[in-house]
């Protein structure tokens, strides 16, 4: 098999406030597409994952990391994954609990056959083509998963958005807690905290842009979108800059 420079960044704090910001930006920009643009669930469904599959194979053609494309990747497979669990439950009915067990289970299954091909899920040792597509569709469904997790609290659960931002809030730093203080295994700690990252971002994202009348702070879709996706924009100029200078040294 092929071995190839890694292709994902290192894990650190700005790769957790990309990641969280990524995931807002899912929930915010499926919910503009769909409702305020008027594309409908399944016209932005399909563009969208169109987009995501030219991003992909852009990405999937990379010797290694580069963080323009592999971050375009992220945002795109988080609105990608919003709008899978939009579908089942707005077209299709599925109820979200139902959801959040299938997917937990297809999540599951993924890094199952993961492990058993290739010894490892550690995220430093993405470095061949094979590794990398185990990647993107275990990151697909985290991003599905947690956002059935978070509307099933926010809203099956009626615990309401700045409630649910609080639980998964809790839950992650208890995930850096065991980490650091209680010796967590590395990659046990990094995917309980990637998904954790996803219903985090998705109860955030309606918090910001939901009306006041419905329990959040009335942003707008909008806004929420174009201010966090400035932020993610900046941060990977940062990065390019800095992987840049590590290459010249």
């Amino acid at each position: 098999m092929t071995k190839m420079l890694n292709r994902v960044p290192e894990v650190t704090a700005v790769f957790w406030i990309i990641k969280v910001l990524a995931t807002t930006v899912g929930e915010t920009g499926a919910d503009f597409l769909n409702m305020d643009m008027k594309f409908g669930l399944s016209n932005t469904s399909y563009i969208m994952s169109g987009v995501l599959l030219i991003l992909l194979l852009n990405q999937l053609r990379l010797k290694r990391y580069v963080p323009v494309s592999y971050w375009l990747v992220v945002v795109m497979t988080s609105v990608v994954g919003t709008l899978i669990t939009d579908r089942l439950v707005d077209d299709l009915g599925v109820k979200m609990a139902t959801i959040t067990i299938v997917f937990s289970i297809v999540l599951s299954a993924i890094f199952g056959l993961w492990y058993t091909s290739e010894k490892t899920l550690a995220m430093h040792s993405i470095d061949t083509a094979k590794r990398e597509i185990f990647y993107w569709v275990a990151i697909l469904f985290t991003f599905a998963l947690g956002t059935a997790t978070g509307d099933l609290f926010a809203e099956t659960f009626k615990l309401g958005y700045t409630q649910a931002t609080l639980i998964f809030g809790v839950l992650i730093a208890l995930v850096a807690v065991s980490y650091y203080y209680l010796r967590m295994n590395t990659v046990l700690a990094f995917w309980i905290a990637y998904i954790l990252t996803r219903p985090l971002g998705a109860a955030t994202g309606d918090l910001l842009s939901q009306p006041v009348k419905n329990g959040g702070f009335g942003f707008g879709t909008v806004g929420t979108s174009m201010l966090f996706l400035s932020i993610i924009a900046s941060l990977i100029i940062y990065l390019s800059f800095k992987q840049k200078r590590q290459v010249n040294a």
